[in-house]
């Protein structure tokens, strides 16, 4: 059976979910922001090693030195409205504590983007079984084979939305824990 497509939809949610901020700063939040680098566009991730030394505060050390104004630019322009600081050769970005107002919004964004998820598990699914009615009806599938199928997909819908639910119910842990 076709497991990449599922596999797939679920790296993608933990990817998105991973870019939204809890109370505590990650590198995952700023590595796949592009830069323009040595005239072509860069993650940077690829430009930098980023760590987090304390919990609310992000250090971006570029490899290249020359590039620091281009990642500050790169960090300011980004949807995540990001005021980075340069400290010498290091860049800083300091993120405030959440409030519990933007912690209910984080949490509407998780439910978001865990339902974006299980509408393409659907879509994969009924792409699956119309697949598998087409073999049913030119005769390749027998009736018995098709029903036996068709449950296998609907496990693996079933095990997918588990992990859709378990990693958004994990996400909405972490950003309303204080």
């Amino acid at each position: 059976m076709e497991t990449d497509f599922f596999e797939q939809t679920i790296t993608h949610l933990h990817t998105e979910l991973n870019m939204l901020r809890t109370n505590r700063a990650t590198p995952a939040m700023v590595e796949d922001i592009t830069v323009l680098a040595y005239n072509t566009k860069m993650s940077l991730q690829e430009l930098a090693s980023i760590t987090t030394p304390e919990a609310q505060t992000l250090a971006i050390q570029p490899w290249d030195k020359s590039l620091t104004k281009a990642i500050e630019s790169a960090l300011r322009e980004s949807d995540m409205q990001l005021n980075p600081v340069v400290d010498g050769e290091m860049i800083r970005i300091f993120f405030a504590p959440l409030t519990q107002e933007r912690r209910k919004e984080l949490v509407k964004v998780v439910h978001e983007k865990g339902e974006e998820a299980r509408i393409a598990i659907r879509r994969t699914r009924e792409e699956l079984i119309k697949n598998l009615k087409a073999q049913e009806k030119t005769g390749t599938l027998s009736e018995d084979e098709y029903f036996r199928q068709e449950k296998e997909v609907q496990k693996m819908v079933d095990t997918f939305n588990e992990k859709v639910q378990r990693l958004t119910a994990a996400k909405e842990k972490e950003i309303m824990t204080i």
